[in-house]
This record gives C-alpha cells, structure tokens and sequence, in this order.
C-alpha cells in the first residue's frame, strides 16, 4: 500500500492547483476512487468532489483540503503543496481504500474540499450541504518539526483564530516640493503600522497583529504619494480576541480617517476561527493512535496556525469533531517553499483514522 500512496502522492504533488481551480484535481480523485463505485457528488459551481460508501447512522466524515499555495519555488511562480495539502489528500485516499470493501455500520461521507487557504472552502461546503447531517468529522494536517517529530501524533489541533485584512488609503497625490497640499499615503500606512504596534490585548491569550503587505509610490520620486494599499495578519488563539483585535484595527483607522481627512477602506479577505473541539471525538480518535503507536501519541498540540476547517463545527454544531495531528519531520516549516516531510508518516496516519472510523462507526446508532 505504501508505494501506491507514494505514486498517488506524487502525481497530486505534481499536479497542484491553487484554490478554486482544483479542477484537474477534483478529476483525478473521480477517476482514482470511481472504480471502487462508491456515491459521488461534484458541484457545478465549484471544484470539490465527495464520495460516500456505507448506510444509516450514524454518518461519519474524513475531510482533506485539496488546494495549493502559490509561491515562487527556485524563481518561478507556480502552485505548490508547501502546505501539505497534497499529503491530507493521500491520508485520506487511503482511508477510503481500506473501507471501501469493509462492511460498515453506518455511513462514511469523504469530503474532498475546495480552497482552504482562502478561509472560505470548508463555509462553501456547508452552503452546499455536505455537512448538513454530518455526526462525526475528522481532519488531519502535517505538523512541522517546531511542533511534533518524526512519528508523534496527537488527537487534536488547537488552532488560533486566523483574519486577513485587505485596506486601501486613498486620496490624491501632491507634488514633492508642496507637501502641505495633499497627504502622504505612506505616512499614514506608518501611522496605522504605529498604532497598531502599541494596541495591547491580554497577554495571556497568545496573539499577534501585523502588516505584511504594502504598497505605495511609483517611478517619478517627486510625486507625494495619495494611495496606498496594505494588508494586515491578524492571530488570536480565541475567537473572542479575534473580536476585540478586528474592532481595534477597525477603531485605529476610523480615527486616522478624521485625523489626516482621508478614506481607508478595508475588506476582510478570509477569516478562520479558533478551533471549537468535542471530547467524544477527541477520545475516539486518542484511542485509534494508542491502537497502533501508544508510545508516540502526544496531548493536543497549541498552535498559532489557522484552518477554516472549524467553520464546520461552527457552522453545524451537532457535529463531533477534531483533527489528527501528524508528525513527519516536515521542515523548514509550513508554507515554506522548500517544506519536506516523511512520507512514512502518512501510512500510518492512515491506520489511525481508519481504525477511528471504524469505531466510531462500531458505536452505534445516531449520537445522543
């Protein structure tokens, strides 16, 4: 099973899509899991696809993000699975493989979803119903190396809140030699850099707040400015610092607005909650790594990374839900353009969720 993983793993690797487009990979996955005639339902409106297999209560779903980021990889911009987006996939593959001919007591919903690094494919699901009579859900994500080592699992990931705010300062440009005419776009990207530096938010919540992106200026170095655009990363290990972080930055650039008499508009670009957990699920899925690697189960792991797969628990609170957390010996870390891993981890991972299902499923009947 191992090396046809690894032959699945490495075509979904070489064959990445950026969120929305999972086109060719949404094929790919009905053309791999078809033979197998399990239920499938694709969307018109979106890529995405997921496959169903077994019957009755209680309805237990594995779900796996399928897009990639796009990032420059050894000076060409393209889409890359630094994510390990590719790996969830292949767990996932490999669930199903082992189920498919299995006799079930219950049904098995395996949800290939659409655009994760937007902060938006798991809400879009949901409007599409795939989650609506969802009992059970399990994730899994790659841990990097600051995280878990080489073969550690945990029953669950404490993701942080995640917000990404677009904004534009906008107001006419002014020639270099009257500075008194107009207003410095850029001046005030500092004085909203300033600002936001110095807001203080309860220390014992981890958190942080950021601009990443700026842009403002041209070619003609005599001309002030009037526009400019940024983009701030907003982190809070709950959703109720989330809250008060989005009402701040909101505040800092209303009062810019009426100090400098300029616009600032800002548009939040994706949003991922702060992980919402059930112990049942939690439990289950701890007792699937005990079955086959006890001496390398780890508690739930804090991080300060984001995943919009809580918006299904937020979104359909009957659901029990966690994620696995794998460890691989990923590094340099996520997101990082050169990012590697142990593929060994994920037969193993495999086991884990299968066994997991399997006992969810050997429970019985609806969830009380």
């Amino acid at each position: 099973m191992t090396q046809s993983l690894k032959d699945i793993w490495t075509h979904l690797h070489n064959h990445a899509e950026i969120s929305w487009q999972e086109y060719e990979t949404t094929q790919y996955l009905i053309d791999l899991l078809k033979p197998y005639n399990p239920r499938i339902q694709t969307f018109q409106d979106i890529p995405g696809v997921v496959f169903e297999i077994g019957e009755g209560k209680p309805v237990v779903g594995i779900r796996a993000d399928i897009d990639a980021l796009w990032q420059e990889v050894n000076g060409t911009h393209q889409a890359n699975h630094s994510c390990g987006h590719d790996a969830h996939m292949t767990t996932v593959i490999g669930v199903f493989q082992k189920l498919a001919d299995q006799p079930l007591n219950g049904t098995v919903r395996f949800i290939f979803q659409p655009a994760e690094e937007k902060g938006n494919g798991a809400l879009t699901m949901v409007e599409h119903g795939v989650a609506d009579d969802l009992d059970y859900l399990y994730g899994m994500h790659l841990r990097p190396i600051q995280e878990l080592s080489t073969g550690e699992f945990a029953p669950a990931i404490k993701h942080g809140s995640a917000k990404f705010i677009n904004g534009t300062i906008q107001t006419a440009d002014t020639h270099g030699a009257r500075p008194h005419l107009g207003i410095n776009a850029i001046e005030v990207a500092a004085d909203l850099i300033h600002h936001m530096r110095h807001a203080n938010f309860d220390p014992m919540v981890p958190h942080s707040m950021k601009v990443t992106e700026l842009h403002a200026g041209g070619k003609n170095t005599n001309i002030i400015p009037g526009k400019a655009q940024f983009a701030i990363d907003l982190r809070a290990q709950t959703n109720e610092l989330m809250e008060q972080m989005t009402d701040k930055v909101t505040s800092i650039a209303r009062h810019l607005e009426s100090y400098h008499d300029i616009n600032i508009n800002l548009e939040t670009g994706a949003h991922m909650p702060a992980a919402i957990y059930n112990d049942e699920a939690t439990h289950l899925l701890d007792k699937g790594i005990k079955t086959h690697f006890p001496s390398q189960r780890r508690d739930p792991i804090v991080t300060t990374g984001g995943d919009d797969f809580h918006f299904y628990t937020i979104k359909k609170p009957q659901i029990k839900a966690t994620m696995l957390a794998i460890g691989c010996n990923l590094k340099p870390g996520l997101h990082h353009p050169d990012m590697t891993f142990d593929f060994e981890a994920i037969p193993k991972a495999v086991e884990i969720l299968t066994t997991t299902i399997q006992n969810t499923l050997n429970q019985g009947g609806s969830p009380q």
